[in-house]
């Protein structure tokens, strides 16, 4: 449908069409990073039980920024629940931002137009150094499949303790960061115990083309 060059390599918007669905069945839309698989319109579950499950974390939400835009189903999510009053999206490629402006992405058009959302094209390491101290109640990173399974090979830098206590300063008492991840990584973990003192893994099971699959969840809370 859809594809661009960047610095930091191709990005493809793809349609997929499965013959066992039927010839009613919708068109799935699929989104890969040097040929790398990132997501797709089929399976959004986790997508949306990391806003849901970073939601919970804090009573009054009112202000997030989310690192990744993806096909937005995580900032949808978001935006769903009412205590939140506005809501940062910072994404890296340009050209994805215009694709779901634009309606190469057919729902991008409606989930932006929500007056609570500002888009910011930016590396979210330099979003989170620029940010204003304890601007943000909540932190959600979906930049990658997680630090075993980079998109960019830079972002190994996200999972590590310098942004990670970066992430921490822009976090207000009591709010919190949650990062997904594609699988397990005590590694993870252990960073965001030692810079929060605090740190949390939830599992979240999904079911990929009939195979169970299993991702995490991490949470960490700014005691403070």
């Amino acid at each position: 449908m859809a594809r661009a060059e960047s610095p930091r390599g191709e990005i493809v918007l793809r349609e997929r069409h499965d013959p066992a669905a039927g010839p009613n069945a919708p068109v799935v839309l699929e989104l890969r990073v040097n040929g790398v698989f990132v997501m797709d319109t089929v399976e959004t579950s986790s997508e949306k039980g990391l806003a849901t499950a970073a939601l919970k974390q804090v009573e009054e939400p009112r202000a997030v920024v989310i690192g990744g835009l993806g096909l937005g189903f995580t900032m949808h999510e978001v935006l769903a629940d009412k205590r939140v009053e506005r809501l940062v999206v910072v994404e890296i490629e340009d050209a994805l931002v215009q694709w779901m402006r634009e309606g190469t992405v057919p729902h991008g058009p409606a989930y932006l137009a929500d007056e609570r959302v500002t888009v910011m094209t930016a590396d979210i390491r330099i979003a989170m150094a620029e940010a204003t101290p304890a601007s943000y109640d909540l932190v959600l990173l979906d930049v990658d499949n997680g630090p075993g399974f980079l998109v960019y090979d830079d972002n190994e830098a996200i999972y590590q303790r310098e942004f990670l206590q970066q992430a921490r300063s822009c976090l207000r008492p009591g709010g919190a960061l949650v990062i997904w991840s594609a699988a397990e990584s005590p590694a993870l973990q252990a960073e965001m115990q030692e810079v929060f003192g605090n740190a949390v893994a939830v599992p979240y099971d999904v079911t990929l083309q009939s195979r169970d699959e299993h991702y995490w969840i991490y949470l960490s809370r700014n005691q403070a």
